[in-house]
């Protein structure tokens, strides 16, 4: 019997492109593509490997996030790391073989600010997050829970170093895609690399992207894209993000950073488990009876 696969479709590539092109044919649009040699004048294109991010930063402690245990726990916040070690030492434990702990939404260009000299922001008309250059590193087969960010930003997601799996959904998906009441996250018992469609039926009805980044190449997803990213070899990436292009979505990032995370901190605090297994309980069901 053959095994049943997602529905998933590639994501536009082009090798080369303009800076008003691609944001006239894809910011605009708010439309995925994949940009091998965006930024092709930048000098971390050349430097940017892990070999070198341990040279000049080796010395930094990070936050470690062992995949999805962290969301699945009331006694941790929302983000909150499993552990915290020197970034020399982890990225020593990436290159001894596969590894579940992720570094992400680490902003280490703040505490090593020659890695600000290795890039420039695109100058287009996307209004850019200039404090917020954010890097994210992961070891083979580590995984990224499927999620979309909580401030629908535009994001410029480039990669270094080695390479990775990406599966993007619209946010017209979301009804098929087990999404936890009060939270940005899908079901955390749903494996996106190898999903049970008897548990999860909805699944098959959603539609989505799919693509493979290598060093250089540089993702764009549009605001409020559901998204989850598989390391195929280690390496790490670097995500510029720009506020939302719509007013609809600029208005759910307001209340997503200002309500509902720190309602949901709240929850956790007062029901523990019961507030995570309700949550749970909730995405099975409601998604179910879509898929009916």
């Amino acid at each position: 019997m053959q095994k049943q696969e997602l529905h998933l479709e590639a994501i536009p590539r082009v090798k080369e492109i303009s800076f008003e092109d691609f944001y006239e044919k894809y910011a605009k649009k708010q439309k995925p593509v994949v940009i091998e040699n965006f930024t092709g004048d930048w000098n971390a294109i050349s430097k940017w490997n892990l070999d070198y991010i341990k040279s000049i930063g080796g010395e930094k402690i990070v936050p470690l996030y062992d995949n999805r245990k962290s969301i699945n726990t009331s006694k941790k916040k929302f983000n909150e790391p499993d552990l915290k070690m020197k970034l020399g030492e982890y990225i020593d434990l990436l290159k001894k073989g596969p590894t579940p702990y992720r570094i992400f939404l680490y902003n280490l260009l703040k505490q090593v600010p020659q890695l600000n000299n290795d890039f420039s922001y695109p100058k287009m008309k996307l209004r850019f997050l200039k404090g917020l250059p954010m890097l994210f590193f992961g070891g083979e087969n580590s995984k990224v829970f499927m999620h979309y960010d909580i401030d629908y930003a535009n994001i410029l997601h480039f990669h270094f170093d080695g390479k990775k799996r990406c599966i993007l959904y619209p946010q017209s998906e979301t009804k098929y895609l087990y999404k936890l009441p009060n939270a940005l996250i899908a079901h955390p018992g749903l494996d996106f690399n190898d999903p049970d469609f008897e548990k999860y039926p909805a699944l098959n009805k959603a539609k989505g992207l799919v693509t493979e980044l290598e060093h250089g190449n540089m993702l764009y997803m549009p605001e409020g894209y559901w998204h989850q990213m598989t390391y195929l070899t280690p390496g790490f990436s670097m995500s510029l993000r720009a506020l939302p292009i719509s007013k609809v979505n600029l208005s759910k990032a307001v209340y997503n950073v200002f309500f509902m995370r720190y309602f949901d901190n709240f929850m956790r605090k007062i029901l523990g488990e019961r507030w995570n297994e309700f949550k749970e309980d909730k995405a099975l069901s409601r998604t179910n009876e879509k898929a009916a």
